[in-house]
């Protein structure tokens, strides 16, 4: 055995311990900077004291370049070597909110070179002076955050060393500064989505000659894009989708020929596409859809050889598919629906090997029914909605067996529903909405183990509902309204549970026993409507549905008293069924209610006291009854939901389900529910779900009801309609239905009012229709405002005391017209008149003399005698002219 030399060991030895050693010589931070991160940790748990992912920060640590999410670097000068503090890593830290002044100790540690701080809930004002000390920051996130307020313009100005700039996902809701923006000068990567940032993108953005992603993208940005934008020719990806940006799209957008994607959709550009997009030849992905822009796809667009993704939905685009696109060999999607295209839609489209995605919907292509398509691409995403196709359902559609999506709707089909089409095991979308389909629905259609929506509506399907529709688990939307389905609803139906939408309208079903749906399910609208269901009112309902449409059935008997166990119904249609009994005080426990239409029922007894506090109630219908007594004083005083109408409201923000959109990809398939059948203005209309909530309407006409109307009714200022015509109502007209501001429609026709019409209704200005027609009204009709519109006759007959222009009958102690003098317009009648003058005075002279002569008159007289009745005559033809 050879031994080992002592001394060499010992030197091994050595070595190794100075190297073991080194780190822990060289990792002391300075101590400032150790004091301002256990500051940092102190203020934290001073808002959460059981946060723990900083126990590793401690005082009783030798450094602090020990600590998790911690890294320094190596510094020396001539006397010895430390380490400073370069990088923090403190992203996803909290989860509740935290305010921003406790990043002030931070601020101390001039030598950071990155500083994440992103998903952190930090809200406020970042302290500007603090945050423009840390110039050697070269990687800066704070995405993800609350932060508001001008941190461009005061802080990050000075931080010209910045490479990496994220603050997306904020609130900062101010201009995009121009000068800290200008002063970023060596910034390569700017990313300020989703801020609320307006106003226009400033230029001294496109002097970042280094950028090479930018994303300003869910911002509220407006204004043009800039031809300076070409100065960018760094740039591989920008993002401006969301934006309200307009005008033409530069053509010195073609100068970025590094770009790799260009998204602009969801904005107001026009015009057409520039032609020089097609010097993109690195571009991967072009998003232009849901804009403005009209004229022809440029012919050349085949030249982007690299492209995967084309985007051009929703715009106003015109002329054909171009035939340079057969060149796009890369094309993984293309999207083109919602344009102005015409022609016949190219067979080449299905050569692409690569393409999964093809939406061609709405627009104006035609389809050659002749044509053979043998697909090459294997879709996932098909979309064909009114396409111009005919006939049955294409059979080469059956050799994509990888379809999610399919959307044959609003085209020509008929036929049966082909037996292939239950085959696709991936497909979770399909809709065959109004064509000409026919037949029973397959079985084997709803063992389909990812079906996730159905829209077969408006079709001529019949025969029963397949008993194992409840087969289909993962069904949320199922419509299958507007066919001639007859039969029971499946007991299996309620087995669904995660179905939100459900439209059995307008076919033959019937039957008296509803499926009983289990609390789990998550049914938010369901539409029985226009079938020939009977019975008493179904309730069998989970308790979270909204909308419940049962109008148009034979349903009967009285209300049931559990119908109050559907708490959260926003909407309740049950018109046009033999409803009896009297209307439940128990119904005020629906306390979200919102709709309520019992039209065309026999409702009998009052109206409720208790109805009132539906304080949510926008539209009530209880017409064509046979309700009795006075309408409540109560009833009207708390029908908060009427009194004022929320400001600039849209169907944005509605809160009754209105439609639905059904992919999760690029296509803008929708299915909205059905209208809300009212009488409005004279006639029936529909009020479409989408703006359902910006309407407010009492209707109680066509019923029993006496007495006086309520003065309180005019406190209602939101209605748009009312209408409280045949009935008894009786006595005066409340001045106070004057204060009315926003109703349109105002019906008291075919009552007992008497007195005048009062001068109030000339401050309601958005009346278009009244009628007052049939009653005991008397004096004058108000004139001025759209009372002088309001010029029917029609609408005020049958009442005797009525005058007024609008009836063209005089009121007592008005002055008859003056008489209108006659004009004359031609130049020369002066002198005409003269002429007669001067012929017709010697004629009209002689004739009067020759009268006087045959009448036996003339005799010799004294001079003076003769010449009075020479004149006399002469000023009587005077007078006449």
């Amino acid at each position: 055995m050879v031994m080992a030399n002592p001394s060499l060991l010992l030197e091994s030895l050595f070595i190794l311990s100075i190297i073991f050693l080194l780190p822990c010589l060289s990792t002391s931070c300075p101590e400032y900077q150790k004091q301002a991160l256990l500051q940092f940790k102190f203020s934290v748990h001073a808002i959460n004291p059981s946060f723990h992912a900083l126990d590793s920060w401690n005082s009783s640590s030798s450094s602090c370049c020990l600590w998790d999410m911690v890294t320094c670097s190596s510094t020396s000068n001539s006397n010895s070597t430390s380490s400073v503090v370069i990088e923090l890593h403190l992203s996803y830290l909290f989860v509740e909110f935290m305010p921003s002044n406790l990043l002030a100790p931070l601020f101390f540690i001039r030598s950071l070179r990155v500083l994440h701080l992103s998903w952190n809930s930090i809200y406020g004002q970042i302290p500007a002076v603090g945050l423009g000390n840390l110039s050697n920051l070269v990687h800066l996130d704070l995405s993800g955050n609350s932060i508001n307020g001008e941190i461009l313009a005061l802080g990050l100005g000075n931080l010209s060393n910045l490479v990496h700039l994220d603050l997306s996902m904020n609130s900062m809701k101010v201009e995009i500064p121009p000068l800290g923006l200008g002063n970023l000068s060596n910034l390569v990567y700017l990313n300020l989505r989703g801020n609320g940032f307006n106003g226009s993108i400033p230029l001294q953005l496109f002097q970042l000659k280094y950028l090479q992603y930018l994303d300003l993208s869910y911002n509220s940005l407006e204004g043009g894009l800039s031809p300076k934008v070409g100065s960018l020719q760094d740039l591989r990806l920008i993002y401006l989708h969301f934006n309200r940006l307009s005008g033409e799209v530069p053509e010195e957008i073609g100068n970025l020929t590094k770009l790799q994607i260009l998204s602009l959709w969801r904005n107001k550009f026009s015009n057409g596409i520039p032609s020089s997009i097609s010097y993109l030849r690195d571009l991967e992905e072009l998003y232009l859809g849901n804009n403005s822009l009209s004229m022809e796809i440029p012919s050349d667009i085949g030249n982007l050889s690299n492209l995967s993704y084309l985007t051009l939905e929703n715009n106003k685009l015109t002329g054909g598919i171009p035939a340079s696109m057969q060149k796009l060999n890369k094309l993984y999607s293309l999207n083109l629906e919602g344009n102005l295209l015409t022609g016949e839609v190219p067979f080449w489209l299905f050569d692409f090997k690569h393409l999964w995605y093809l939406s061609l919907a709405r627009n104006n292509l035609t389809w050659n029914n002749n044509m053979k398509i043998v697909p090459k691409c294997m879709l996932s995403n098909l979309f064909l909605r009114s396409c111009g196709l005919q006939g049955e359902i294409p059979e080469w559609i059956s050799t994509q067996m990888n379809l999610n999506s399919l959307d044959l709707s609003m085209n020509q089909l008929h036929g049966p529903f082909p037996q292939w089409l239950t085959e696709f095991h991936v497909l979770s979308l399909l809709i065959l909405s109004q064509n000409k389909l026919s037949g029973s629905l397959p079985t084997a259609l709803f063992r389909s183990s990812q079906l996730y929506t159905l829209a077969l509506s408006h079709n001529n399907f019949s025969g029963e509902l397949p008993e194992n529709i409840g087969d289909a688990k993962l069904l949320r939307f199922l419509m299958l309204d507007r066919n001639n389905f007859y039969g029971p609803i499946p007991q299996s139906i309620s087995q669904i549970s995660g179905l939100e939408l459900l439209d059995l309208s307008r076919n033959r079903l019937s039957g008296n026993i509803f499926p009983v749906f289990d609390h789990q399910v998550n049914l938010l609208y369901a539409d029985f409507s226009s079938n020939q269901f009977s019975g008493e009112v179904p309730t069998t309902f989970p308790p979270n549905i909204q909308t419940l449409a049962l109008g148009g059935n034979k349903f009967s008997e009285a209300l049931p008293s559990n119908l109050t166990k559907l708490r959260n119904l926003r909407r309740l249609e049950l018109q046009d069924n033999n409803i009896s009994g009297e209307l439940p005080s128990s119904l005020l426990q629906i306390s979200y209610l919102q709709v309520l239409n019992m039209r065309n029922n026999f409702l009998q007894g009052s109206i409720p006291k208790t109805l009132s506090n539906l304080k949510n109630l926008r539209i009530l219908d209880l017409s064509s009854n046979n309700l009795t007594g006075e309408i409540p004083i109560e009833f009207v005083n708390n029908l908060t939901g009427m009194i004022e109408a929320p400001p600039n409201r849209t169907s944005q923000t509605s809160n009754f389900v209105t439609a639905k959109s059904f992919t999760n990809g690029f296509s803008s398939t929708e299915y909205e529910v059905n209208e809300l059948i009212v009488n409005w203005k004279k006639s029936k209309q529909g009020l479409s779900s989408h703006n359902l909530d910006m309407y407010f309407l009492l209707d109680l006409s066509n019923n029993q009801l006496s007495s006086e109307i309520p003065a309180s009714l005019g406190a209602l200022k939101a209605l748009k309609m009312l209408n409280l015509s045949y009935n008894k109502l009786s006595s005066k007209i409340p001045t106070s239905l004057g204060d009315l501001q926003n109703v349109e429609g105002l019906d008291l026709s075919h009552n007992k009012l008497s007195g005048p019409i009062p001068t109030a209704f000339t401050k309601l200005q958005q009346l278009t229709t009244l009628d007052v027609s049939n009653n005991e009204l008397t004096g004058r009709i108000p004139i001025g405002g759209q009372m002088n519109a309001m010029a029917d006759p029609n609408f005020y007959a049958n009442n005797s005391g009525l005058c007024g222009f609008q009836i063209h009958v005089s009121c007592p102690g008005d002055l008859p017209p003056a008489p209108k003098l006659q004009e004359h317009d031609n130049k020369e009648e002066p002198w005409i008149l003269l002429e007669a003058m001067g012929i017709g005075y010697p004629i009209g002279f002689l004739l009067t003399i020759g009268n006087i002569f045959l009448a036996g008159y003339f005799n010799p007289s004294p001079p003076s005698n003769s010449c009075h009745r020479r004149h006399h005559p002469h000023r009587l033809i005077k007078q006449r002219i």
